[in-house]
Order: C-alpha cells, then structure tokens, then sequence
C-alpha cells in the first residue's frame, strides 16, 4: 500500500458535502476571523471545476460581482467550509467551464437539469 495514501487518509477530515459538479450553482457558506470574532459568510457562484483528488482537492466558484467576476479556489477539506448548499444543477459538457470566463449576458446561462 501507498504510505502518502495511509497518512492522507489518517488527517483527512470527512466532511459531507453534497455531490456537484462543474457548472452547479452552489453557496458555500465559510468562516472568516476578524480580530478574536469570527463569522460566516456565503459565497454564491457557478463551479468552474474541481480539481485534485483526497486531501489536495480543490473547486473553483466564480460569482458576478457587479459588472466584475470574481473567483475564489476552496480546497474541499478546508476547516473554514461551514457548508455548502447546492442551489441549481447545472447541464454543462465539459469538466473545465473556462469558456464561462468570456460569456456575458444571456449567453452566460446555463440550462438547468433537474433533479
């Protein structure tokens, strides 16, 4: 067996998340420290990919703000991650939405699959 696998698997905080994927439209709900307070903030956006695989596994959310995109990378394991609401499933092609990046307006949507 793999020891980095055995080790990986032994820190490896389970959190359970609901399955998404690219192109899911998804509030990730996530703790920011201010000082000695902390919060919750959300961070609601479109998944442009998901990446790596146990613990180095991270997914990507941009959301408009404004007339201006942001980005934001989220490793799935973080301890910051409160939760992760899952809000539209989305009927996308590919894994890497990076297209999306250069979509504006009514070109920008994305069909929805229901579930």
């Amino acid at each position: 067996m793999d020891l980095m696998k055995v080790v990986e698997d032994e820190f490896n905080a389970k959190n359970e998340f609901p399955a998404f994927d690219a192109g899911d439209t998804i509030t990730v709900h996530y703790k920011i420290k201010e000082g000695n307070k902390e919060r919750i903030q959300q961070f609601r956006g479109v998944v442009l990919q998901r990446r790596g695989n146990g613990i180095t596994e991270t997914f990507t959310v941009r959301k408009m703000s404004g007339s201006i995109g942001v980005e934001r990378i989220f490793p799935v394991n973080s301890p910051f991650i409160e939760k992760i609401d899952l809000n539209k499933k989305g009927k996308v092609r590919r894994s890497r939405i990076f297209y999306f990046r250069g979509l504006t307006g009514k070109k920008a949507r994305i069909k929805e699959k229901r579930f």
